[in-house]
This record gives structure tokens, C-alpha cells and sequence, in this order.
């Protein structure tokens, strides 16, 4: 620490005054005592700064800018990595493992590798550091994995540094299961305790698999430590995954950032043990967290709340005099600052901070010296001008206030756009609009008029026919429900269509096989279509050979939810454009600013109904589902016209009469 205590004195030395006319944000610093100051960055300071911190700014008594680092002090935990030497043997009703750690860092758990399905077993763990002297570490952890592949393997204690560990695996309820492998988790340092973040719920979407909660962090930039789900179910697995919006080649997509299983399980004769915590160690960049929880074929949890903790991030300087500092935000063009100290970070991020060189940060406030310009300016009417000619439909945009939009597509636009909605374009004053477009893991519920449609010279076949508001529409499963007790049925869903000579035949969207027994009485058969409908009538049938006819009630489709981001004042009116097959994809480069939009507060903006177009482009008649049917029956009958002229012109002409 003396050695960058003095690193600091000879190098932080005031850069010089600055006017922040173009910082946002200003919070004051209480300086009281000179030397090493550690301010810790709270969330305000965070979500009002770019990702990177490039943007702060700490400005002195007499406005003079002072070189600063940054030391986020994250629990550093290495890879996974396999132990020394594993043994497993069965001793009377246990499989006891025995580990040789080979490593010389803190533990805090094991992973256990089986390729066994279908088990939950409790185990026991123990640390030693002569083989001879065993401390109990935990006891009744319960271990398993379901069939469907939701496991947890993971047996965690407290930390501490072991060269053996001894696994004790119960038996006696079950029989026993190899186990082929393990991995040691360890943890090098931890220069801080996570602090909570408050954090709301703002969307909740279920669908018949899974529940999407979407998280209001409060903040953007945060470091996450660790997620909790809070229920009172009292037993239950569940596959959780956390997941933030990224832009990839102009269109929002969804990425994966951790998984974890969350459980309350009991083993037999074992108290109910709980694991509702997903431990995460990632950066967000957005203020939304968005939190899958698998249910497959299980009820939803009834969630209380969710709660998450966030690392602290610090800003160390070298205070050379004594007064209110400030610290500035907010400055989206700026390049980052280049200090002398910047390649001490790494050593001083090791370093012990000392408590006493702590001070707390002010409140976020307006800087009264800013000279605020337009909000995202790089947003303009860059698009070019929109020649409509060639499309079908459009629906007017009705947005509230002006701003970043957010734009749910409506069916009416799903149905009329192409299936890759590169046809989708924003027009305001005949130019077009640029937009990033975004395709979510949210799936809409639909209910369909639905009605028995059996066919008499099938008896032994039930049929149901679906209709939908709309023809092809993007509808991806399809759930309903049964009161009969016991029944197996093979359940195919399909359309008709109409081939080129005009003949209908049947077009196969998907099928599933549907079993119900007394202990899986509550069953929903979920039907995946491999292909979304063309029309706007689904059939559903089932062959129930000497069985009686099954009857099923409460139809659901399901379609994924599709979104527009965008900038666009209230007036003049935006348009959305619709319905051309032959255009491709339109190239904007609003994906360049893209974490800019993301991270700006949006307005939610809605479709009105859409309007279909005189001037729908030149051959639409071409593009009804019977265009082929037409072109053949006419192409034949010019085809027997012009063979009678010939076959006329060909016969013997009678003779002439005599006169």
C-alpha cells in the first residue's frame, strides 16, 4: 500500500480546470482529509454513466479534474477445475467419494458427475487436510436429477482451504448410482460483501412451459452477484435462466447469461431443503433483466418477489487538497480519459482499501452548467424516401409522446407482413424511419372460435376446427384440455389447401402424442406446430379406434411477441408499411447507437387497425392463394380456342353447290 500511496502522490496531480458544459449529471463530494480517497460508485452513478465509466469526471474545489481508477472488487472465482485423484466406493447402504483436491485455494463446493436420471439422494460432505482428521462441512444436501433433465449436483459448503474431501452419498431409500467425475469450485479473493438492489417486476408473461418475469433493475452497468426467487411452494424444481437484450445485424435478440436450477425438495426422512438462489457474477448493460423459469409440464410458481444483490464499483483518486469535490456523468461522446495511473489498476484492485479513505457520494443532481441538445441526435430522417406502390397494408403508429418508441406488433400486422418481416417499414412525411427490430421469447395467448367437426364417414375419428382471427398468422404451439380420466391418443393438427390444378389437399402443421393415467390426471396436450397456418382454420384430429370419443375443450394458440424500437415524434403521423414479398431487407445503421436506444426510457406505442392499399402493387391478383388455378384453367382454354381454329382450318372444305 505505500508503494501506491506514493505511485499516487507523484501522479495524480490535478489536470487542470474544465467547464462540464456537456456533463448531464453532477453529485457532490465531501473531501475532508487529503490523500487516498475511495468513493464508492452507487447504482444513480452507474445507470447515469456509459457502460464503461469513459464519461466520469472527478473535479476538485477549484474545478481542476483529478485522475482517478476504478477498482470493481468482484468475488473472483477461477474455472471449474477436476480434482487431483477421485475414488468412489460402496460402503453398506453409501457410496462414499473420496477426493484428492490438488489445489491450494479456498472451496466453497463440489459438482458431482453420474450420467444416472431420475434420483434425488441426500449427501454429507467432510474436509481434511491429513486424511485423518475429518470436519463435518454440511449434512442433508440434497442431490438429483429429473427426468426431463433439471438436475443439481452441486453440494456447497463454507470456504476454506482442504486438501481431501470425503463425500457420503445415502442409499438406503434407493439403489445406489455411479457416480464418474467431480469438479472443485474455488475462490481466490473476496475484496467485498454484496449489497442489495431494489428491483421490480414489471412484465410477468406465462405461457404453458414457462414464465418470463421482466426485471427493472432501477440501473444500467450494474454487476450482478446473485439472484433469489421467493415462493412458498412447498416442493418443486425449476430451470432458471437469466437473459439481457442485445442488437445483432439491426434486430434485438436475447442473451443467455446464466442458468441455474432453483428447488425446494425433500428426501426421505431429511427436513425440506431449499436452494432459491442463482448466483450470477455477470454485467448488465440495460436496466432489464429478463428471468425464464421453466415449468414444462408443471403449474407456475406463485412468486413472492425477487430480489437480487450487486457488486460495489469504487473510484480511488489522490486527493491533494480538502473541500466539496464533484463527480460528473452523462457525456455520450466524450473519449474516455487517459491517466498515468490507469496501469496501476490492477495492483491497486489487489490492494486493501482503507476504511478510513471511504467517503460517501451525493445525491444525482442536474448540472446547472449543462447546455442539454436533443436526445439522441444521431437519430434523424436518415431513411430515404418510400416509393408505397408496391405494398398491401399499413396501420397507423399511435405514440403518446415523442421519444424512443416501443412497438408491439399487432396480429393484423402479422398476419399481412412477410414471415422475415423484411418488408416492415416506418414512413413519416414519405421517409422512411429506421427501426430496430425485436424478436422475444414472449409468447401471446390466443383463443380461437372452436367447434366439433367430425366427419360421418369417419366415425371412429374426432375432429375440432379452429378459426383464427387472422390467416397466416405466426402461431407456434397450441394447448387444450380434456375432463376424460384415461385415454392415448396420436393428435395431428392441419389445413386445406389448394394445389395448382385446384385440387385441396391436406397440409400437415404438427402432432403429438397425448397420454393420460390416473396419476398424471391433470395433463394439457401442447401440440408444437412445425409450421405456422397459411389460412385462418386449423383442424385438430385424433383417430379413437374402439374407444370412446375423446372430447376437448379450452383451445389456446400461441404466437411470439415481435417489437419495433424507435425515435419518433407524436406529429407528424408515423405509419407502419406492410405487405410486399418482393422488397428485401431495409439497412439502417441505427445498430450503432443501439445500446443508446436500449438503454433510454421508451414509450410504449400501439397499432391502429390497418388499412389495405388501392395501390397494392402491380399483380396482386398474382398472389392469391388460387393464382396457379386460375393461370392453368386459362392457359387451357386458350389452349382448345387456338387447337379448334387450327383443327378448322385444317378439315376439307365441303364442295361447292352446283348452280
Amino acid at each position: 500500500m505505500k508503494t501506491i500511496l506514493f505511485y499516487l502522490a507523484v501522479t495524480t496531480a490535478a489536470l487542470g480546470a474544465m467547464t462540464p458544459t456537456e456533463w448531464k449529471n453532477a453529485q457532490s463530494l465531501d473531501v475532508k482529509a487529503g490523500g487516498l480517497t475511495q468513493v464508492a460508485l452507487p447504482p444513480s452513478t452507474l445507470d447515469a454513466a456509459r457502460d464503461g465509466l469513459e464519461d466520469l469526471r472527478i473535479l476538485d474545489s477549484r474545478g481542476n479534474e483529478v485522475p482517478y481508477t476504478i477498482v470493481k472488487p468482484v468475488r473472483r472465482m477461477p474455472s471449474l477445475v477436476p480434482p487431483k485423484k477421485i475414488t468412489t466406493t460402496l460402503e453398506g447402504d453409501a457410496t462414499v467419494i473420496l477426493i484428492e483436491t490438488g489445489v491450494d485455494f479456498p472451496l466453497d463446493a463440489v459438482t458431482l458427475e453420474t450420467p444416472a436420471r431420475g434420483f434425488i439422494k441426500s449427501v454429507s460432505v467432510e474436509g481434511s487436510n491429513d486424511k485423518t482428521t475429518w470436519t463435518k462441512l454440511t449434512s442433508g444436501q440434497p442431490i438429483f436429477r429429473q427426468a426431463n433433465g433439471v438436475a443439481h449436483l452441486r453440494a456447497g459448503f463454507d470456504t476454506a482451504k482442504w486438501a481431501f474431501l470425503r463425500l457420503r452419498v445415502d442409499d438406503q431409500r434407493a439403489e445406489a448410482v455411479p457416480f464418474t467425475g467431480a469438479w472443485l469450485h474455488g475462490v481466490t479473493s473476496e475484496l467485498a460483501k454484496p449489497e442489495p438492489l431494489p428491483v421490480t417486476i414489471t412484465e410477468r408473461a406465462e405461457n404453458d412451459s414457462a414464465t418470463r418475469l421482466t426485471l427493472n433493475l432501477g440501473a444500467a452497468n450494474l454487476r450482478l452477484a446473485s439472484l433469489r426467487i421467493e415462493t412458498d411452494e412447498p416442493l418443486f424444481t425449476r430451470a432458471v435462466s437469466v437473459a439481457v437484450r442485445q442488437v445483432m445485424e439491426n434486430a434485438v435478440t436475447e442473451r443467455v447469461l446464466a442458468r441455474e436450477t432453483i428447488y425446494r425438495v425433500a428426501v426421505e426422512g431429511q427436513t425440506p431443503t431449499s436452494h432459491l438462489d442463482a448466483p450470477l457474477d455477470i454485467s448488465v448493460p440495460s436496466r432489464e433483466l429478463l428471468v425464464t423459469i421453466e415449468n414444462l409440464d408443471n403449474p407456475p410458481l406463485a412468486i413472492k418477489s425477487v430480489s437480487v444483490q450487486c457488486w460495489p464499483v469504487f473510484a480511488v483518486f489522490r486527493a491533494t487538497e480538502t473541500g466539496a469535490f464533484r463527480v460528473l456523468t452523462g457525456n455520450a461522446r466524450c473519449a474516455a480519459p487517459r491517466y498515468d495511473l490507469a496501469a496501476l489498476k490492477n495492483s491497486l484492485s489487489l490492494a486493501p482499501l482503507l476504511e478510513s479513505s471511504k467517503q460517501p457520494l451525493g445525491a444525482l443532481t442536474a448540472n446547472p452548467q449543462y447546455q442539454p441538445g436533443e436526445p439522441l441526435p444521431e437519430i434523424q430522417d436518415i431513411g430515404t424516401a418510400l416509393d408505397a406502390s408496391a405494398w398491401k397494408h399499413r396501420a397507423r403508429v399511435q405514440i403518446g409522446k415523442p421519444g424512443v418508441q416501443q412497438l408491439d406488433l399487432s396480429l393484423d400486422a402479422l398476419a399481412g407482413a412477410d414471415r422475415s418481416f423484411r418488408d416492415l417499414r416506418l414512413v413519416r412525411d414519405g421517409k422512411q424511419r429506421p427501426y430496430i427490430i425485436e424478436r422475444t421469447s414472449i409468447s401471446r395467448k390466443l383463443t380461437p372460435e372452436s367447434a366439433v367437426a367430425n366427419d360421418p364417414k369417419r366415425p371412429k375419428v374426432s375432429r375440432w376446427k379452429l378459426t383464427l382471427p387472422n390467416a397466416n398468422l405466426p402461431v407456434t404451439q397450441m394447448t387444450c384440455g380434456s375432463v376424460a380420466p384415461l385415454f392415448k391418443r396420436h393428435v395431428e393438427a392441419f389445413e386445406w389447401q389448394t394445389d395448382a390444378h385446384g385440387e385441396k389437399y391436406q397440409r400437415r402443421l404438427g402432432s403429438a402424442e397425448w397420454v393420460r393415467t390416473p396419476a398424471t390426471a391433470q395433463t394439457t396436450l401442447r401440440l408444437w406446430l412445425n409450421a405456422p397456418p397459411q389460412s385462418d382454420t386449423i383442424f385438430l384430429e385424433t383417430d379413437n379406434g374402439d374407444n370412446p370419443a375423446i372430447e376437448l375443450s379450452g383451445f389456446q394458440l400461441f404466437y411470439p411477441v415481435t417489437r419495433l424500437w424507435f425515435k419518433a415524434p407524436v406529429s407528424p403521423e408515423t405509419w407502419l408499411y406492410f405487405g410486399n414479398n418482393e422488397t428485401g431487407a431495409p439497412q439502417y445503421d441505427l445498430d450503432l447507437i443501439a445500446p443508446q436506444l436500449m438503454a433510454s426510457e421508451k414509450t410504449s406505442a400501439t397499432l391502429g387497425a390497418a388499412e389495405s392499399l388501392k395501390n397494392g402493387g402491380v399483380g396482386d391478383l398474382f398472389q392469391m392463394s388460387n393464382t396457379k388455378s386460375i393461370l392453368f384453367w386459362v392457359s387451357l382454354a386458350v389452349v382448345v380456342v387456338v387447337l379448334m381454329v387450327v383443327v378448322t382450318k385444317l378439315l376439307p372444305k365441303p364442295p361447292a353447290a352446283a348452280k
